[in-house]
């Protein structure tokens, strides 16, 4: 397979590495079941010399040898600040990236990206109609800027008619070895073993709700109303009231900010405090239950397993 991977000025290095290491990897293991090296990987961008966003220099091949490709990789801007993520992939210095996604998406080609990367797609216009992912601190101003994408940052890596993201800066190892698992599972396996990595289906575990919900005023005010009632039963008509909104008003901010609906969001900010109580306390699942609003420890066992993938035990470090 024939793998074309975009550099530019400013391109995230971690993310960059991760891509090719992986790839390299793979090729270097493949011997170990029979399987011959298969990704041929050539990186490309706009310009002979780019910088990197920590300030390396890389001499890519033009973007043309991308014409040819079965895959393009388009890694992420290192840029964490919304604003001005947004204002790079909208610029005239990411043009030549977009003009390449459009090209390669209207060919049928291959495309995968991660973390901000996926707002390089989005703005190319390849992810409208589509699910996609990006890292879960960033969904918010992703949702707002491209409300024709069916955003869930839940999930670590998603596909979708032929392009892949990935959610989280360090979400290129996931996105690299889905590039392998798709040829081979159980070399990517392998691979993952050699490399020491972990797999993480979801992002949930990581997110943190206070950074979501601070991108608007109505869900800043809806976090903290719920952390004070926290024990208690919670019902979202009161909460609205208590907030001077409408129930729908309520509805719409949290699901706009956050992508979920009020109710979730009251069970994420449960789940994420009980958490902290199990990694950081002796309670018992009993006691933390009830400090969280639950009156069967069960339903909260439940909710941790499905939101975090762990268990108590694990989630004691024990």
């Amino acid at each position: 397979m024939r793998v074309a991977v975009v550099v530019y000025d400013g391109v995230f290095d971690s993310g960059l590495a991760a891509v090719l290491d992986v790839l390299s990897n793979a090729n270097a293991l493949g011997g170990q079941l029979h399987h011959p090296p298969t990704w041929n990987v050539t990186m490309v961008g706009a310009a002979p010399s780019v910088r990197t966003g920590a300030g390396l220099t890389v001499t890519p091949s033009p973007l043309a040898h991308a014409d040819t490709a079965d895959l393009l990789v388009v890694p992420a801007p290192a840029e964490s600040d919304p604003s001005a993520l947004l204002d790079h992939v909208g610029g005239d210095e990411s043009l030549p990236v977009r003009d390449l996604i459009a090209r390669t998406r209207a060919r049928g080609t291959t495309i995968a990206s991660a973390c901000a990367g996926t707002f390089l797609l989005a703005e190319a216009g390849v992810l409208d109609g589509l699910r996609a992912t990006t890292t879960w601190w960033l969904s918010p101003a992703f949702r707002d800027r491209y409300p024709k994408v069916q955003l869930d940052h839940s999930l670590m890596v998603i596909g979708s008619d032929g392009i892949t993201t990935a959610g989280a800066a360090f979400g290129h190892v996931d996105l690299a070895l889905s590039i392998v698992r798709t040829d081979s599972p159980a070399l990517s396996d392998i691979v993952a073993r050699y490399l020491v990595v972990d797999e993480r289906p979801s992002q949930a575990a990581y997110t943190i709700p206070s950074a979501l919900a601070k991108s608007d005023p109505i869900v800043t005010a809806f976090e903290l109303w719920v952390r004070e009632h926290l024990t208690d039963p919670i019902g979202i008509p009161e909460a609205a009231r208590a907030i001077g909104v409408s129930e729908r008003t309520l509805q719409r901010a949290v699901q706009r900010t956050v992508g979920t609906s009020p109710i979730r969001f009251v069970q994420d900010l449960r789940i994420e405090r009980a958490s902290h109580l199990l990694r950081s306390t002796d309670m018992s699942l009993e006691a933390i239950s009830r400090k969280v609003g639950y009156e069967h420890p069960n339903t909260l066992r439940v909710l941790l397993r499905e939101r975090t993938g762990k268990t108590t035990s694990a989630l004691r470090g024990r």
